[in-house]
């Protein structure tokens, strides 16, 4: 057997595209969440692209274009699959700038240039920067954001044209309440009520007409009631592409062209990134917490908006970046992939081409209020409780203000000032309390102990009477060295006095730091130290003469072990347990394993409470079906696992020196046939495979197996992931694709994990087992 089989390649399992459908490929199809989603997004698209861009000076078609493209572009290579791209209200004053000084052809010329420095910038990598932003700040951003808008669209609501900005629009709504045109508010009144009251219809036909969006019915009862009763109000106008302008060379001084297209790259970079980091926010809240849309790969985000940008310019479009509006409207549509923000662009190309006269026919106040309620509802009340919770409001309060009175940019600004002078305050903050409890003296430190607290820390240890016996509580997650040395330097003294120092943090554990001569000693401290070696003063070592255990040193080992996990672990994992009892289980992996004592599962797959779904037995073994002979355990862990608890992919783990194979290489014919031996006939598969020349022997590494057991145990991992295949369930999921097989090795002498590669096809090329190195993930591993 070899490491690589050149002829075979081509059946190996295809590398799956980070947003593409798992498994087989079929047919292309549209969930019917995203297709509703993609009629909601382009109703509020539509107006809002042709307002943006009168509002900037620009030819009104740009608006459309800049829509059209962020939709089919920007939708289909952005990294945010549920993230609406298109003409943005941020960038409508620097646009309108540009315009005024360069003319709009130059305009276009400079938002090509921005996308291509957009796509050099997602070649560096520098998006990951936009993940230092605080939650308070993005969802400041979208309120801002929504305010903004709900106060524009109010105008229009009562029949009016909204001003340039939320301050503006704030002080002519006095005027606009005076002059209110009934016929356009009656309008506006019909589309809220419908969108408000379409979602919680009752009964059976109301959850069977609830499919339908409530913003499309919203939209097409407006338009039916205004075009029935004859109503004066404002409709949509499409404008001629007959004086569609498109880009030219670049004229103007070179500086201020570059100085141009940096700030709509930066523009549109930030609010991009800011935009799906918002929008990864809002997935993750829903009901079902996101489960099937894969988080924003934010590199891969910023290089779609570059290609954006570069077609939108090049067509005569507006710059374009991700938008917050119709992105919160899409996930709040219940989009599920991509398909409803390339649906949403295909609508606009289509209603701009093809359906003009029935687009002329929607009043505007519908439009209006639609737009409005979106950006009402982007003011959480679950994110202000959360902010507060946290101690964030003012951030959140300072980042929603400047985006209504300032701008995007100037708002997010504003908003990370405050984020740093509020974790500056926090981290200089330390409360320093000193009191005297059962005659110890306690002296409580509560926060970061920093330089900035020096003075104060050892003005209150020096306030501490000699000789005195002293609890030093530190209920904080920070020290640094100036800090440290001084309770070091005032220690050894107050020790020196006669005095006793006790350390403890805020659980009242205490925290001591052990010598380097005794580090051997105290190996209890350490992680996954077996009971044998815990010399901790509770069970002392035994001495060879005291080797053998009784039942009652073995009690009181495993008493002292409860015990500690009461003391030590309990209190770390109880939230977490707390919830999973609560929630109940949702494993993402079925983990089958030995039952060898020296597989401890947790600590070689770095898991916790609530990951794995384990299944131990002797041997690691797969009884096909229909052999169990009475024993269906671990037939019905599959089943539970498969069907139950959909778990997204089984592992059979196996390891070095596995007494069960062992123990079947050496069975004789003639053996007694003991629970034991009748078990182990599951495992007869893998002998006869590994003594079959039609299989080739499966290498470790690159390298041969050290013996015959180190072969079996291999072998036996790739027979029973061809037993698991056998299990009708199992198959149907790995049919449908939404079911992977893994084998692993585990090398118990050399702690070292080995991964099967092509466990998706154990009969196409060689059975190879592929070290996991330290700094390389598992999907890593085996796609090496």
């Amino acid at each position: 057997m070899t490491l690589c089989t050149p002829a075979r390649t081509t059946n190996r399992p295809r590398v799956q595209r980070p947003h593409s459908p798992p498994g087989p490929p079929r047919r292309f199809r549209i969930a019917g969440a995203d297709l509703s989603a993609s009629v909601a997004v382009f109703l509020i698209a539509l107006p809002l692209s042709l307002g943006i861009a009168l509002a900037t000076g620009a030819p009104l078609q740009s608006g459309l274009v800049a829509a059209a493209v962020g939709g089919l572009v920007a939708g289909r290579f952005g990294g945010s699959p549920l993230q609406v791209s298109g003409p943005a209200a941020g960038l409508t004053v620097v646009t309108a700038e540009l315009i005024q000084m360069y003319g709009w052809r130059t305009t276009c010329a400079i938002t090509v240039l921005a996308g291509l420095v957009q796509l050099g910038l997602s070649a560096l990598r520098v998006a990951r920067s936009a993940l230092a932003v605080s939650p308070a700040i993005v969802h400041g951003m979208l309120a801002g954001i929504g305010v903004t808008i709900a106060l524009a669209q109010l105008h229009i609501v009562l029949g009016g044209t909204p001003q340039s900005s939320a301050v503006d629009n704030v002080l002519g709504l006095p005027a606009q309440l005076a002059d209110i045109h009934p016929a356009a508010l009656g309008i506006s009144a019909l589309t809220v009520a419908v969108l408000l009251c379409w979602p919680r219809l009752p009964g059976r036909a109301g959850k069977l007409v609830r499919k339908v969006p409530a913003a499309l019915v919203a939209v097409i009862g407006a338009t039916a009631v205004a075009a029935l009763a004859g109503l004066a109000v404002p409709r949509v106008d499409l404008p001629s592409w007959s004086s569609h302008a498109l880009p030219g060379l670049p004229e103007g001084p070179l500086l201020g062209i570059a100085a141009g297209v940096l700030t709509i790259t930066l523009v549109t970079s930030v609010q991009s990134l800011l935009s799906a980091v918002a929008v990864d926010k809002l997935v993750a809240a829903r009901p079902d917490g996101g489960r099937g849309v894969p988080r924003s790969a934010l590199d891969r985000e910023l290089a779609g908006q570059g290609a954006a940008n570069m077609v939108s310019g090049a067509l005569g479009g507006l710059p374009v970046a991700g938008v917050a509006v119709r992105s919160v409207a899409n996930v709040s549509a219940g989009a599920v992939s991509r398909a409803s923000t390339m649906l949403h662009g295909l609508w606009i190309v289509l209603a701009a081409l093809l359906l003009v006269p029935l687009l002329d026919l929607i009043p505007l106040p519908a439009l209006a209020a639609l737009v409005m309620v979106v950006g009402i509802q982007m003011v959480s009340i679950t994110h202000i409780r959360t902010v507060t919770r946290h101690r964030e409001v003012v951030v959140y309060a300072v980042t929603l203000s400047g985006v209504v009175l300032i701008g995007i940019l100037e708002g997010v600004a504003l908003g990370i000032a405050v984020a740093i002078a509020v974790s500056l305050h926090r981290l200089a903050r330390t409360r320093i309390t000193l009191e005297e409890r059962d005659g110890r003296q306690l002296l409580h430190v509560r926060g970061q102990l920093t330089f900035l607290a020096v003075p104060r820390l050892s003005r209150a240890l020096h306030q501490l009477p000699h000789g005195s016996d002293v609890v030093v509580e530190l209920d904080g997650s920070f020290m640094d060295h100036a800090a440290y040395e001084t309770l070091s330097d005032w220690t050894a003294g107050h020790l020196a006095h006669g005095g006793t120092v006790e350390t403890t943090g805020p659980s009242g554990a205490k925290i001591a730091e052990a010598a380097p001569s005794d580090a051997a000693a105290h190996t209890c401290c350490r992680p996954w130290t077996p009971w044998h070696n815990h010399q901790c003063g509770e069970q002392p070592a035994a001495r060879p003469d005291e080797a053998a255990q009784t039942p009652r040193t073995t009690g009181l080992k495993l008493a002292s072990g409860i015990g500690k996990f009461q003391r030590n672990t309990a209190p770390l994992v109880r939230d977490e347990l707390a919830r999973l009892a609560r929630e109940g289980q949702t494993p993402s992996q079925l983990f089958l394993t030995c039952a060898d004592s020296r597989l401890v599962t947790s600590m070689i797959t770095s898991s916790g409470p609530g990951d794995l779904f384990t299944v131990r037995n002797v041997g690691n073994l797969v009884p096909l079906p229909g052999e169990e002979s009475g024993d269906d355990s671990v037939a019905a862990a599959i089943e539970y696992a498969v069907e139950v608890l959909r778990v997204e992919s089984i592992t059979v783990c196996g390891h070095s020196g596995c007494g069960a194979m062992q123990a079947l290489l050496n069975a004789g014919p003639d053996d007694p046939p003991t629970p034991l031996r009748r078990w182990l006939r599951h495992g007869r598969p893998s002998l006869e495979r590994m003594a079959s020349r039609r299989h080739a022997w499966a290498r470790i590494s690159g390298r041969l197996p050290a013996d015959a057991v180190e072969q079996l145990c291999l072998t036996n991992v790739v027979q029973q992931l061809e037993h698991l295949r056998a299990y009708e369930s199992v198959a149907r999921r790995l049919a449908e694709g939404t079911l992977s097989l893994h084998g692993v090795y585990f090398h118990v002498g050399e702690a070292q994990a080995y991964l099967l590669s092509g466990t998706d096809e154990v009969h196409s090329y060689d059975d190879v087992f592929t070290q996991v190195m330290p700094t390389e993930p598992l999907e890593a591993a085996r796609a090496s």
